[in-house]
């Protein structure tokens, strides 16, 4: 039996993960990241993050009579994903602060743990597989380990792990990944788990409600600076808040006069500190760069991919092309234009069920 490390936030999902593990007969442990002064009200109404979240955890090792400890990531946390959150945001991005905790906080912090302390494996509750390959990787003959999709395509997490790579996916485990979310909360319900019927947590951790705006304007002032608002011919057609305050795709609060056919934002012009408008046809893109990449396999593809790619995370993975351009870039080029493609979030490029690997949308370069 193997000595495992499980990422616990007080939900359904670790606490699941958790008793599976433990009823398999491992030696488990769980953990909670504390990532937030406990004196901030901005936690008040986060399901994530909060005291009520370590309670909630706590309150589950003691029903299955585990050993349970918080360790204190603060100073990562702010380095890590706070301070990217706002800098991505002062440069024209529309950042993913969830993929990047997940990328330096619960695999690389924790991971790290998990190898100091000598446990064997990390769990965590995502919806996601990994399976060991049965051809070895060639140099070394070690194992090589492919990361899937979760069985449970509408609770998929996949698209969230792309950056994974050999030596994390040889120390993870994923309990739940075979298994729906109506599953989970029954398997939860069955074994009197207090966290069965928790809700989910919908809102990024540290901005509970959605409104990141406040954040920006406490963190960051100097970013919001009023500009104009210009249509696809460059002429000025209203005022803008602020360009962090705006995404591509956006339709509502441009706050511009009506009467004529709805405009779009297609494109945050930071050189100019300008936002871009047009009709929605102008907002749909077929091909656009991917920077910041990285491959499961560890490996660099020398050829173009013939593959499909997801740009959200609740998006549907699109057959396209990926063409490597250099050591540091490859081009998507969709079949079929789509709608919305933002700089900042990532694209990740599926084979079937598996994840080649993926990266970050890079911005355009407006002429």
């Amino acid at each position: 039996m193997a000595k495992i490390m499980v990422a616990m936030s007080g939900g359904v999902d670790s606490s699941l993960a958790a008793t599976l593990l433990h009823e398999a007969g491992h030696e488990v442990i769980g953990v909670t990241m504390h990532l937030w002064n406990d004196d901030d009200e901005r936690l008040a109404e986060s399901l994530c993050c909060s005291q009520e979240m370590t309670a909630s955890a706590r309150r589950v090792c003691n029903h299955l009579g585990l050993p349970y400890y918080v360790f204190n990531y603060q100073k990562e946390f702010r380095r890590h994903v706070i301070e990217y959150f706002l800098n991505e945001y002062t440069r024209g991005y529309t950042p993913n602060p969830c993929m990047e905790c997940n990328r330096e906080i619960k695999f690389r912090a924790l991971l790290s743990r998990v190898k100091a302390l000598g446990f064997d494996y990390l769990a965590t509750g995502h919806y996601a597989r990994i399976q060991e390959c049965v051809a070895g990787r060639s140099a070394s003959h070690d194992p090589e380990y492919a990361l899937l999709r979760g069985v449970d395509h509408a609770k998929d997490q996949s698209y969230m792990l792309y950056m994974l790579q050999q030596d994390d996916l040889a120390r993870l485990t994923f309990p739940l990944g075979s298994y729906t979310k109506a599953q989970v909360r029954a398997m939860a319900a069955e074994r009197g788990l207090a966290s069965a019927d928790r809700p989910e947590s919908q809102d990024i951790c540290f901005v509970p409600g959605g409104d990141y705006r406040n954040l920006l304007q406490e963190e960051a002032p100097e970013s919001i600076r009023p500009g104009p608002i210009v249509d696809l011919e460059g002429r000025e057609i209203g005022q803008h808040r602020g360009l962090p305050f705006y995404t591509i795709g956006q339709r509502r609060g441009l706050g511009l006069a009506g009467g004529g056919q709805a405009l779009f934002v297609t494109a945050l012009d930071t050189a100019r500190n300008a936002l871009v408008v047009g009709p929605a046809a102008a907002t749909l893109q077929q091909t656009f760069e991917v920077e910041g990449l990285s491959f499961v396999s560890g490996v660099w593809p020398t050829t173009p991919l013939t593959c499909a790619v997801q740009v959200r995370a609740h998006a549907e993975a699109r057959p396209a092309e990926v063409v490597p351009l250099d050591q540091r870039r490859v081009r998507v080029a969709f079949q079929q234009a789509q709608r919305a493609i933002t700089p900042g979030q990532a694209a990740v490029f599926y084979e079937g069920e598996r994840v080649i690997g993926g990266g970050r949308i890079a911005r355009p370069r407006l002429e």
